[in-house]
Protein backbone atom coordinates (compact mmCIF):
# COMPACT_ATOMS: atom_id res chain seq x y z
CA UNK A 1 0.00 0.00 0.00
CA UNK A 2 1.27 3.48 -0.86
CA UNK A 3 2.32 5.69 2.01
CA UNK A 4 -0.47 7.94 3.23
CA UNK A 5 -0.01 11.69 2.81
CA UNK A 6 -1.50 13.76 5.66
CA UNK A 7 -1.43 17.53 5.11
CA UNK A 8 -1.96 19.57 8.26
CA UNK A 9 -3.21 22.80 6.68
CA UNK A 10 -4.18 24.42 3.39
CA UNK A 11 -0.59 25.32 2.45
CA UNK A 12 0.58 21.73 2.84
CA UNK A 13 -2.45 20.51 0.91
CA UNK A 14 -1.63 22.78 -2.03
CA UNK A 15 2.03 21.76 -1.95
CA UNK A 16 1.00 18.08 -1.96
CA UNK A 17 -1.28 18.43 -4.96
CA UNK A 18 1.32 20.51 -6.83
CA UNK A 19 3.85 17.72 -6.18
CA UNK A 20 1.35 15.13 -7.42
CA UNK A 21 0.78 17.11 -10.62
CA UNK A 22 4.51 17.37 -11.25
CA UNK A 23 5.03 13.64 -10.74
CA UNK A 24 1.78 12.41 -12.36
CA UNK A 25 0.78 10.84 -9.04
CA UNK A 26 -2.92 10.03 -8.68
CA UNK A 27 -4.47 10.77 -5.27
CA UNK A 28 -7.37 9.15 -3.42
CA UNK A 29 -9.04 11.79 -1.24
CA UNK A 30 -10.14 10.67 2.23
CA UNK A 31 -11.72 12.70 5.04
CA UNK A 32 -13.64 10.33 7.30
CA UNK A 33 -13.72 7.35 4.88
CA UNK A 34 -17.41 6.80 5.77
CA UNK A 35 -18.39 6.84 2.07
CA UNK A 36 -15.44 4.95 0.61
CA UNK A 37 -17.92 2.37 -0.71
CA UNK A 38 -20.05 5.02 -2.46
CA UNK A 39 -19.10 5.25 -6.12
CA UNK A 40 -16.39 3.34 -7.95
CA UNK A 41 -13.20 2.37 -6.15
CA UNK A 42 -10.16 4.59 -6.76
CA UNK A 43 -7.34 2.27 -7.81
CA UNK A 44 -3.60 2.84 -8.16
CA UNK A 45 -3.70 6.10 -6.25
CA UNK A 46 -1.83 7.37 -3.21
CA UNK A 47 -4.08 8.09 -0.19
CA UNK A 48 -4.43 11.77 0.66
CA UNK A 49 -5.82 11.75 4.21
CA UNK A 50 -7.37 15.02 5.39
CA UNK A 51 -8.15 13.94 8.95
CA UNK A 52 -5.74 16.51 10.45
CA UNK A 53 -7.73 19.29 8.76
CA UNK A 54 -10.72 19.43 11.05
CA UNK A 55 -12.56 21.82 13.36
CA UNK A 56 -15.02 24.69 13.20
CA UNK A 57 -13.20 27.72 11.85
CA UNK A 58 -15.94 30.32 12.23
CA UNK A 59 -19.44 30.30 13.68
CA UNK A 60 -21.60 33.41 13.72
CA UNK A 61 -25.05 32.32 14.92
CA UNK A 62 -26.48 35.82 14.48
CA UNK A 63 -25.45 35.74 10.81
CA UNK A 64 -26.55 32.10 10.37
CA UNK A 65 -23.19 31.04 8.98
CA UNK A 66 -20.58 28.42 9.88
CA UNK A 67 -17.19 27.59 8.34
CA UNK A 68 -15.35 24.34 8.97
CA UNK A 69 -12.38 22.33 7.74
CA UNK A 70 -13.23 19.33 5.52
CA UNK A 71 -12.59 16.51 8.01
CA UNK A 72 -14.78 18.07 10.71
CA UNK A 73 -17.21 15.36 11.86
CA UNK A 74 -20.87 15.99 11.17
CA UNK A 75 -21.61 15.15 14.81
CA UNK A 76 -19.26 17.91 15.98
CA UNK A 77 -20.93 20.51 13.79
CA UNK A 78 -24.41 19.46 14.87
CA UNK A 79 -23.37 19.64 18.54
CA UNK A 80 -22.06 23.19 18.08
CA UNK A 81 -25.27 24.26 16.34
CA UNK A 82 -27.50 22.60 18.95
CA UNK A 83 -26.03 24.84 21.65
CA UNK A 84 -27.60 27.81 19.85
CA UNK A 85 -30.75 25.92 18.79
CA UNK A 86 -29.70 25.95 15.13
CA UNK A 87 -29.36 23.23 12.48
CA UNK A 88 -28.23 22.26 9.01
CA UNK A 89 -31.60 22.65 7.33
CA UNK A 90 -30.87 20.22 4.50
CA UNK A 91 -30.86 17.44 7.12
CA UNK A 92 -27.64 15.62 6.16
CA UNK A 93 -27.83 11.83 6.41
CA UNK A 94 -25.51 9.55 8.34
CA UNK A 95 -25.05 6.32 6.36
CA UNK A 96 -23.23 4.42 9.12
CA UNK A 97 -25.90 1.71 9.25
CA UNK A 98 -26.32 1.57 5.48
CA UNK A 99 -22.67 1.51 4.41
CA UNK A 100 -21.17 0.05 7.57
CA UNK A 101 -18.64 2.82 8.21
CA UNK A 102 -18.91 5.69 10.68
CA UNK A 103 -17.20 9.07 10.55
CA UNK A 104 -19.39 11.31 8.36
CA UNK A 105 -17.63 14.64 7.73
CA UNK A 106 -18.71 17.95 6.28
CA UNK A 107 -16.26 17.48 3.39
CA UNK A 108 -17.73 14.10 2.50
CA UNK A 109 -21.25 15.46 2.62
CA UNK A 110 -20.35 18.29 0.25
CA UNK A 111 -18.46 15.95 -2.07
CA UNK A 112 -21.51 13.70 -2.37
CA UNK A 113 -24.14 16.47 -2.10
CA UNK A 114 -26.16 14.44 0.40
CA UNK A 115 -29.44 15.78 1.76
CA UNK A 116 -32.20 14.28 3.91
CA UNK A 117 -36.02 14.41 3.99
CA UNK A 118 -36.21 18.20 4.41
CA UNK A 119 -34.68 18.68 0.97
CA UNK A 120 -38.12 18.99 -0.61
CA UNK A 121 -38.83 22.14 1.43
CA UNK A 122 -35.40 23.54 2.37
CA UNK A 123 -33.40 22.62 -0.73
CA UNK A 124 -30.36 20.43 -1.23
CA UNK A 125 -26.96 20.79 0.41
CA UNK A 126 -25.66 22.68 -2.62
CA UNK A 127 -28.29 25.37 -1.97
CA UNK A 128 -26.83 25.97 1.51
CA UNK A 129 -23.16 26.03 0.49
CA UNK A 130 -22.17 29.69 0.61
CA UNK A 131 -18.52 29.33 -0.32
CA UNK A 132 -15.32 27.34 -0.06
CA UNK A 133 -11.57 27.41 -0.41
CA UNK A 134 -9.85 24.62 -2.31
CA UNK A 135 -6.92 23.43 -4.40
CA UNK A 136 -7.64 22.26 -7.93
CA UNK A 137 -6.12 19.30 -9.74
CA UNK A 138 -3.72 21.81 -11.27
CA UNK A 139 -2.19 22.44 -7.87
CA UNK A 140 -3.69 25.94 -7.73
CA UNK A 141 -5.50 27.25 -4.66
CA UNK A 142 -8.71 29.21 -5.25
CA UNK A 143 -11.89 30.24 -3.50
CA UNK A 144 -15.48 30.89 -4.43
CA UNK A 145 -18.49 32.50 -2.78
CA UNK A 146 -18.47 34.24 0.56
CA UNK A 147 -19.72 34.11 4.13
CA UNK A 148 -23.06 35.79 3.46
CA UNK A 149 -25.35 35.30 0.49
CA UNK A 150 -25.14 38.92 -0.66
CA UNK A 151 -21.36 38.61 -1.07
CA UNK A 152 -21.58 35.60 -3.39
CA UNK A 153 -20.55 36.95 -6.81
CA UNK A 154 -19.11 35.55 -10.02
CA UNK A 155 -19.43 31.92 -11.11
CA UNK A 156 -21.34 29.78 -8.64
CA UNK A 157 -18.66 27.13 -8.25
CA UNK A 158 -20.20 25.92 -5.00
CA UNK A 159 -22.93 24.10 -6.89
CA UNK A 160 -20.29 22.60 -9.16
CA UNK A 161 -18.21 21.26 -6.27
CA UNK A 162 -21.21 19.79 -4.44
CA UNK A 163 -21.61 16.30 -5.82
CA UNK A 164 -18.27 16.20 -7.67
CA UNK A 165 -16.95 13.42 -5.39
CA UNK A 166 -13.57 15.08 -5.01
CA UNK A 167 -12.75 14.80 -8.70
CA UNK A 168 -12.35 18.54 -9.39
CA UNK A 169 -10.66 20.01 -6.31
CA UNK A 170 -9.88 19.29 -2.68
CA UNK A 171 -11.72 21.59 -0.25
CA UNK A 172 -9.87 22.96 2.77
CA UNK A 173 -12.56 25.32 4.10
CA UNK A 174 -16.33 25.05 3.72
CA UNK A 175 -18.79 27.81 4.55
CA UNK A 176 -22.40 26.84 4.97
CA UNK A 177 -25.70 28.50 5.83
CA UNK A 178 -27.43 27.38 9.02
CA UNK A 179 -30.98 28.02 10.21
CA UNK A 180 -32.92 28.05 13.51
CA UNK A 181 -34.16 24.64 14.61
CA UNK A 182 -37.96 24.28 14.73
CA UNK A 183 -39.69 24.81 18.07
CA UNK A 184 -42.04 21.85 17.58
CA UNK A 185 -42.19 18.85 15.27
CA UNK A 186 -45.27 16.73 14.60
CA UNK A 187 -45.96 14.09 12.00
CA UNK A 188 -49.39 13.12 10.67
CA UNK A 189 -49.59 9.42 9.79
CA UNK A 190 -52.10 7.93 7.36
CA UNK A 191 -52.50 4.17 7.24
CA UNK A 192 -53.19 1.36 4.77
CA UNK A 193 -52.75 3.21 1.47
CA UNK A 194 -51.15 1.41 -1.46
CA UNK A 195 -48.06 2.95 -3.05
CA UNK A 196 -49.90 4.95 -5.69
CA UNK A 197 -52.48 6.29 -3.22
CA UNK A 198 -49.78 7.05 -0.65
CA UNK A 199 -47.71 9.07 -3.09
CA UNK A 200 -50.87 10.84 -4.33
CA UNK A 201 -51.63 11.88 -0.74
CA UNK A 202 -48.08 13.19 -0.30
CA UNK A 203 -48.39 15.29 -3.44
CA UNK A 204 -51.83 16.57 -2.43
CA UNK A 205 -50.57 17.54 1.01
CA UNK A 206 -47.66 19.45 -0.52
CA UNK A 207 -50.23 21.64 -2.25
CA UNK A 208 -52.04 22.49 1.01
CA UNK A 209 -51.17 25.69 2.97
CA UNK A 210 -49.57 23.72 5.80
CA UNK A 211 -45.84 23.91 4.93
CA UNK A 212 -45.00 20.21 4.91
CA UNK A 213 -41.27 19.69 5.64
CA UNK A 214 -41.15 15.94 5.16
CA UNK A 215 -43.29 13.60 3.05
CA UNK A 216 -42.66 9.84 2.93
CA UNK A 217 -44.53 6.62 2.24
CA UNK A 218 -43.53 3.29 3.81
CA UNK A 219 -45.03 0.02 2.54
CA UNK A 220 -46.11 -2.31 5.35
CA UNK A 221 -43.02 -4.56 5.24
CA UNK A 222 -40.71 -1.58 5.69
CA UNK A 223 -42.87 0.20 8.26
CA UNK A 224 -42.72 -2.96 10.40
CA UNK A 225 -38.97 -2.39 10.92
CA UNK A 226 -39.36 1.03 12.51
CA UNK A 227 -38.41 1.55 16.15
CA UNK A 228 -41.40 3.90 16.50
CA UNK A 229 -44.35 1.96 17.99
CA UNK A 230 -47.13 3.68 16.04
CA UNK A 231 -45.31 2.86 12.79
CA UNK A 232 -44.05 -0.63 13.62
CA UNK A 233 -47.36 -1.83 15.05
CA UNK A 234 -49.54 -0.41 12.29
CA UNK A 235 -49.47 -3.73 10.39
CA UNK A 236 -50.12 -1.67 7.28
CA UNK A 237 -48.43 0.89 5.10
CA UNK A 238 -47.67 4.27 6.69
CA UNK A 239 -47.77 7.61 4.88
CA UNK A 240 -45.98 10.31 6.91
CA UNK A 241 -46.25 14.09 6.66
CA UNK A 242 -44.06 16.27 8.89
CA UNK A 243 -44.96 19.75 10.10
CA UNK A 244 -42.51 22.02 11.96
CA UNK A 245 -42.53 25.46 13.55
CA UNK A 246 -44.06 27.29 16.55
CA UNK A 247 -46.27 25.07 18.71
CA UNK A 248 -49.71 26.70 18.07
CA UNK A 249 -49.01 26.91 14.34
CA UNK A 250 -47.99 23.26 14.10
CA UNK A 251 -51.11 22.16 16.01
CA UNK A 252 -53.41 24.17 13.76
CA UNK A 253 -51.74 22.89 10.60
CA UNK A 254 -51.98 19.29 11.83
CA UNK A 255 -55.71 19.72 12.33
CA UNK A 256 -56.08 21.20 8.85
CA UNK A 257 -54.08 18.37 7.31
CA UNK A 258 -56.06 15.63 9.06
CA UNK A 259 -59.30 17.30 7.98
CA UNK A 260 -58.00 17.37 4.41
CA UNK A 261 -57.19 13.66 4.52
CA UNK A 262 -60.70 12.95 5.79
CA UNK A 263 -62.20 10.20 7.91
CA UNK A 264 -62.11 7.51 5.23
CA UNK A 265 -58.39 7.00 6.01
CA UNK A 266 -57.19 6.21 9.53
CA UNK A 267 -54.75 8.80 10.85
CA UNK A 268 -52.56 9.35 13.88
CA UNK A 269 -50.01 11.91 15.08
CA UNK A 270 -46.43 11.58 16.26
CA UNK A 271 -45.09 14.23 18.62
CA UNK A 272 -41.56 15.31 19.54
CA UNK A 273 -39.32 12.30 20.26
CA UNK A 274 -41.24 9.81 18.13
CA UNK A 275 -41.50 12.24 15.22
CA UNK A 276 -37.77 12.97 15.34
CA UNK A 277 -36.96 9.25 15.56
CA UNK A 278 -39.02 8.36 12.48
CA UNK A 279 -37.44 11.01 10.28
CA UNK A 280 -33.97 10.02 11.47
CA UNK A 281 -34.72 6.47 10.28
CA UNK A 282 -35.78 7.81 6.91
CA UNK A 283 -32.85 10.24 6.70
CA UNK A 284 -30.26 7.54 7.42
CA UNK A 285 -32.05 4.76 5.46
CA UNK A 286 -31.74 2.44 8.46
CA UNK A 287 -35.01 0.71 7.51
CA UNK A 288 -33.24 -0.86 4.50
CA UNK A 289 -29.82 -1.36 6.10
CA UNK A 290 -30.40 -5.04 6.89
CA UNK A 291 -29.71 -7.68 5.72
CA UNK A 292 -26.25 -6.39 4.93
CA UNK A 293 -25.90 -8.39 1.71
CA UNK A 294 -28.84 -6.77 -0.05
CA UNK A 295 -28.18 -4.38 -2.93
CA UNK A 296 -29.39 -0.78 -2.41
CA UNK A 297 -30.26 1.71 -5.16
CA UNK A 298 -31.40 5.33 -4.95
CA UNK A 299 -33.87 6.43 -7.64
CA UNK A 300 -34.67 10.07 -8.43
CA UNK A 301 -38.00 10.31 -10.20
CA UNK A 302 -40.97 12.59 -10.80
CA UNK A 303 -43.43 11.69 -8.00
CA UNK A 304 -46.06 10.92 -10.62
CA UNK A 305 -43.88 8.09 -11.97
CA UNK A 306 -42.55 6.66 -8.70
CA UNK A 307 -45.19 3.99 -7.98
CA UNK A 308 -45.26 2.89 -11.63
CA UNK A 309 -41.46 2.46 -11.74
CA UNK A 310 -41.49 0.46 -8.49
CA UNK A 311 -44.34 -1.75 -9.79
CA UNK A 312 -42.29 -2.51 -12.92
CA UNK A 313 -39.30 -3.53 -10.81
CA UNK A 314 -41.45 -5.67 -8.49
CA UNK A 315 -43.03 -7.42 -11.46
CA UNK A 316 -39.59 -8.89 -12.21
CA UNK A 317 -38.35 -9.09 -8.63
CA UNK A 318 -41.18 -9.48 -6.11
CA UNK A 319 -38.72 -9.44 -3.20
CA UNK A 320 -37.78 -5.82 -3.88
CA UNK A 321 -38.38 -3.50 -0.91
CA UNK A 322 -38.74 0.27 -1.08
CA UNK A 323 -39.76 3.41 0.69
CA UNK A 324 -40.59 6.76 -0.87
CA UNK A 325 -39.20 10.11 0.32
CA UNK A 326 -39.39 13.68 -1.02
CA UNK A 327 -43.11 13.24 -1.78
CA UNK A 328 -42.24 10.29 -4.02
CA UNK A 329 -39.36 12.01 -5.81
CA UNK A 330 -36.77 9.85 -4.05
CA UNK A 331 -37.17 6.07 -3.95
CA UNK A 332 -34.87 3.90 -1.85
CA UNK A 333 -34.79 0.40 -3.34
CA UNK A 334 -33.39 -2.77 -1.77
CA UNK A 335 -32.93 -5.96 -3.81
CA UNK A 336 -32.01 -9.41 -2.53
CA UNK A 337 -28.42 -10.47 -3.10
CA UNK A 338 -29.50 -13.78 -4.61
CA UNK A 339 -31.01 -11.93 -7.55
CA UNK A 340 -28.11 -9.54 -8.03
CA UNK A 341 -24.93 -11.30 -6.85
CA UNK A 342 -22.70 -12.43 -9.66
CA UNK A 343 -24.34 -10.32 -12.36
CA UNK A 344 -25.06 -6.63 -12.74
CA UNK A 345 -26.70 -5.70 -9.39
CA UNK A 346 -29.97 -5.80 -11.39
CA UNK A 347 -28.79 -2.70 -13.25
CA UNK A 348 -30.64 -3.56 -16.44
CA UNK A 349 -33.85 -4.13 -14.50
CA UNK A 350 -33.55 -0.90 -12.51
CA UNK A 351 -32.42 1.36 -15.34
CA UNK A 352 -34.95 -0.21 -17.69
CA UNK A 353 -37.78 0.63 -15.29
CA UNK A 354 -36.48 4.16 -14.68
CA UNK A 355 -35.94 4.62 -18.44
CA UNK A 356 -36.16 8.33 -19.33
CA UNK A 357 -38.09 9.37 -16.23
CA UNK A 358 -35.14 10.03 -13.91
CA UNK A 359 -31.90 8.49 -12.80
CA UNK A 360 -30.64 5.64 -10.62
CA UNK A 361 -27.53 5.45 -8.44
CA UNK A 362 -26.12 2.25 -6.97
CA UNK A 363 -25.46 3.04 -3.31
CA UNK A 364 -24.47 -0.31 -1.83
CA UNK A 365 -23.04 -3.42 -3.46
CA UNK A 366 -19.87 -5.53 -3.15
CA UNK A 367 -16.76 -3.85 -4.58
CA UNK A 368 -16.34 -6.39 -7.39
CA UNK A 369 -19.91 -5.76 -8.49
CA UNK A 370 -19.47 -1.97 -8.36
CA UNK A 371 -16.44 -2.39 -10.60
CA UNK A 372 -18.57 -4.07 -13.27
CA UNK A 373 -21.62 -1.81 -13.38
CA UNK A 374 -22.34 1.85 -13.96
CA UNK A 375 -22.79 3.14 -10.42
CA UNK A 376 -24.03 6.53 -11.58
CA UNK A 377 -26.65 7.23 -14.21
CA UNK A 378 -25.02 7.32 -17.67
CA UNK A 379 -24.94 10.84 -19.07
CA UNK A 380 -26.35 11.89 -22.41
CA UNK A 381 -23.54 12.43 -24.97
CA UNK A 382 -23.70 16.24 -24.90
CA UNK A 383 -23.72 16.35 -21.09
CA UNK A 384 -20.90 13.79 -20.92
CA UNK A 385 -18.80 15.94 -23.24
CA UNK A 386 -19.46 19.03 -21.12
CA UNK A 387 -18.58 17.14 -17.95
CA UNK A 388 -15.31 16.01 -19.52
CA UNK A 389 -14.41 19.60 -20.40
CA UNK A 390 -15.12 20.76 -16.85
CA UNK A 391 -12.98 17.93 -15.46
CA UNK A 392 -10.16 18.85 -17.84
CA UNK A 393 -10.33 22.50 -16.76
CA UNK A 394 -9.94 21.68 -13.08
CA UNK A 395 -7.83 18.50 -13.23
CA UNK A 396 -6.24 18.01 -16.67
CA UNK A 397 -3.95 15.16 -15.53
CA UNK A 398 -6.82 13.32 -13.79
CA UNK A 399 -4.98 12.98 -10.48
CA UNK A 400 -7.92 13.60 -8.11
CA UNK A 401 -9.99 10.49 -7.33
CA UNK A 402 -9.50 9.03 -10.83
CA UNK A 403 -12.32 6.69 -11.79
CA UNK A 404 -14.47 7.51 -8.75
CA UNK A 405 -17.39 8.56 -10.92
CA UNK A 406 -16.71 6.03 -13.65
Amino acid sequence: MSEVIQPRNAAELTDTIAWAVEHDQALRIDAGCSKAEFGHAVANARPLDLKAMRGVILYEPEELVLSAAPATPLSEIEAVLAQRNQMLAFEPPDFTALLGKSGATIGGLVACNLSGPRRLSAGALRDHLLGFQATSGRGERFKSGGRVMKNVTGYDLSKLMAGSFGTLAVLDEITIKVLPAPEKTRTVLAFALDDAAGVALLCRAMGEPVEVSGAAHLPASVAARSAVDYVRNARASVTALRLEGPGPSVEARCQHLRATIGTAVATEELHSVNAVALWRELRDVTLLAEPRDRIVWRLSLPPSEAARVVAAIRANNPNAEVFYDWSGGLVWLSLPASAAMGNDASEMLVRGAVNNHGHATLIRAPSDMRARVRVFQPLAPALAALTARVKDAFDPKNILNPGRMG
